[in-house]
């Protein structure tokens, strides 16, 4: 049987700011990519989210990004790799503090955002990125594009790597994500997104927005948590993978 991991960044909220829905999300997951104080989310948020992830048995994955509380992490830093490299490996211990507390290891590190897109074309911060995690815990693997810078470094770090996939983003036919500015980036509808969903893991290929298709492989599909649309879109997601055979579970 195909199996596939569902994963969606959550644990966005931040003081009194509520982002997503993550009482509801959870129970569709498999894992979870949890904020670390940098880009979003707090100590309590933390905390909580580590707590809502045990009681539904979703592994949990640390969500490191920015140091951009205002612009969501979502805005380029021009940061040296050895910063990169420290703030990865602050915000991996934060979050792996609250998942001792309950028992729990952590899963996986999963970039966030500029951070992520930094990545694909900038091997020096990608290198940083992929040391801090091989640094921290040999065994924990780290959640990439692949074809990408991303997977280069992994391979000369030697850190385990997840390949990912966003069938809630668009693609170019480069095998490049499409920039949120762009109009169709950001595809919100669930019936659309399950669609692709399924042609991504069985079909290994999803339509490109500027025509022709991309190859895709995939490890995890990941579902944008701050999306108004998220838990609609994951529980299509899921459903119609389970109605083509799919099994939601968790990589190893």
């Amino acid at each position: 049987m195909r199996t596939i991991d569902l994963n969606a960044d959550a644990g966005e909220s931040f003081g009194p700011w509520k982002t997503g829905h993550d009482e509801e999300l959870f129970p569709v997951l498999s894992s979870v990519n949890l904020a670390a104080g940098f880009h979003a989310g707090d100590p309590l948020t933390m905390h909580r989210s580590v707590r809502l992830a045990k009681r539904y048995g979703v592994a949990v994955g640390a969500h490191p990004g920015f140091p951009d509380l205002v612009g969501f992490g979502r805005r380029d830093m021009a940061v040296t790799p050895e910063q990169v490299y420290a703030d990865v490996i602050y915000q991996i211990g934060a979050l792996a503090g609250f998942l001792r507390l309950e028992g729990l290891r952590l899963h996986h590190v999963k970039p966030h955002g500029a951070l992520y897109l930094q990545m694909l074309r900038n091997p020096e911060t990608a290198r940083a990125v992929a040391q801090a995690v091989r640094d921290y815990d040999a065994e924990l693997p780290l959640v990439l594009l692949p074809g990408t810078a991303m997977e280069e470094a992994a391979r000369e770090v030697g850190v385990r790597y997840v390949r990912e996939a966003f069938p809630d983003r668009a693609y170019l036919a480069d095998g490049r994500l499409a920039p949120r500015s762009m109009e169709g980036a950001l595809v919100r509808d669930p019936e659309r997104t399950a669609e692709r969903a399924v042609q991504m893991v069985l079909e290994g290929r999803v339509e490109a927005l500027d025509g022709g298709t991309v190859a895709v492989q995939a490890d995890t599909l990941c579902v944008h948590g701050d999306n108004p649309e998220a838990v609609a879109i994951a529980r299509a997601v899921r459903a119609a993978l389970e109605a083509h055979g799919v099994k939601i579970q968790t990589y190893a």
